[in-house]
């Protein structure tokens, strides 16, 4: 299964502080499957990337415009400053080669129109996530299909570079059935060989760690920010178990726990983080399914709220937003699940207000809209349903 969504922003998950304008919008950019080669052999119905305004008194989008991109942009990812936009191109090939590839757009901070700078290869089929380092000097990116990582230095005026290090996930297989997965469950995909499927660098920018699905393991690389090189840490990874596929993770506000949700097995796993290290211990293992749940289900999202007391999981088949309430140590304990009133949740984000959540419904080709309850972390539906064909991720700019 291949990805992509986003989780936060780098501004918003780093506490960076992007320029603004007085009295300015806030505006949500999503990401589609856009060419005939969509998602798991399914066609791609978006047009490219699309870009709406969100009324804060009830969470709802307004449409503003569309930037044609035909190649599947996927995964979308705001700099620090928020005045330019990456997106994963999601496609067997570019330019003749086995690969995918990484657009860069320059923001209009006026109007939150996209100027197309350049496109260059991912260095892998697939381009499934990518993210900006917090030095902003550099964008990372996960090729599913290649089972590869690279490292795209940004130019000073947003575009992007030649790959500075490209490396390929090593490993055996370890499993083609999820050992943790629910009772009935028939879940499979991607345990034939490596598919990177998530890379995100740690608050401190010295670490950079990679997901991947295929080899059950979470890589840790050592990254010079100097010369943007990628160096395997000691260790070199963390074993999931054999078939869960991890998919993607995210750290926790306060920079020593993170948590990564498997695709195949539908578990959160949370991790204790040694930051001087770069070293994952495991400490929890709890499902993201309500207690009793009996057959298939293929997880994608997971994000911890920005006040650090909610974490929200996505699960697709069974079509629901999972939430977690998360303890002193950093334990999650499941307080509830809300329908996406969708079809297959591919991700989800929270906007800049902390009010509401926007799900991706892929195969239900719309955007659906929850209230969240600050004092429970509870989903309700608003309502809205906003028609996007084939939506993968929401990124938010926000310009007040």
């Amino acid at each position: 299964m291949r990805m992509l969504a986003l989780s936060l922003t780098v501004a918003a998950a780093l506490g960076a502080q992007p320029n603004r304008s007085s009295n300015g919008p806030i505006l949500a950019y999503v990401g589609t499957y856009s060419s005939p080669q969509g998602p798991e052999g399914s066609r791609g119905n978006g047009q490219g990337i699309y870009v709406f305004q969100i009324d804060p008194s009830n969470g709802n989008l307004s449409p503003r415009e569309v930037i044609a991109n035909p190649a599947n942009p996927s995964c979308l990812a705001l700099d620090a400053s928020a005045t330019h936009l990456y997106s994963s191109n999601e496609t067997a090939t570019f330019e003749g080669e086995p690969s995918g590839s990484v657009s860069a757009y320059a923001i209009d901070r006026a109007t939150g129109h996209l100027r197309l700078l350049n496109t260059v290869s991912s260095h892998g089929a697939g381009a499934t996530y990518l993210s900006v380092h917090p030095s902003g000097k550099f964008v990372l990116v996960a090729n599913y299909a290649g089972g590869t990582i690279a490292v795209l230095p940004i130019r000073p005026d947003g575009s992007l570079g030649a790959a500075s290090d490209v490396k390929k996930d090593e490993g055996a297989v370890s499993g083609t059935r999820a050992a943790s997965g629910p009772p009935g469950s028939f879940a499979l995909s991607g345990h034939e060989r490596p598919h990177a499927h998530m890379i995100l660098a740690d608050p401190s920018g010295r670490f950079v760690l990679a997901a991947d699905l295929g080899l059950d393991r979470i890589f840790v690389w050592q990254f010079d920010t100097g010369k943007g090189l990628l160096t395997a840490n000691q260790p070199a990874s963390v074993s999931l178990p054999a078939g869960d596929g991890p998919r993607h993770f995210a750290f926790h506000p306060n920079g020593r726990w993170l948590y990564s949700i498997q695709e195949e097995s539908s578990t959160l796993v949370k991790f204790d983080y040694d930051a001087a290290g770069g070293r994952l211990t495991p400490r929890q293992t709890i499902s993201s399914l309500p207690e009793g749940f009996r057959g298939t289900d293929y997880t994608s999202e997971v994000m911890v709220a920005a006040n650090g007391k909610f974490l929200y999981a996505a699960n697709r088949l069974h079509d629901t937003i999972a939430v977690f309430t998360i303890g002193r140590s950093g334990e999650l304990a499941y307080v509830a699940e809300e329908w996406t009133r969708g079809d297959y949740p591919r991700s989800f984000n929270i906007d800049p207000t902390g009010n509401y959540l926007y799900a991706c419904n892929q195969r239900g080709d719309a955007i659906t809209t929850f209230r969240i309850d600050p004092r429970t972390g509870r989903l309700f539906f608003t309502g809205q349903y906003t028609p996007v064909g084939t939506p993968s991720s929401i990124v938010f700019l926000d310009l007040r």
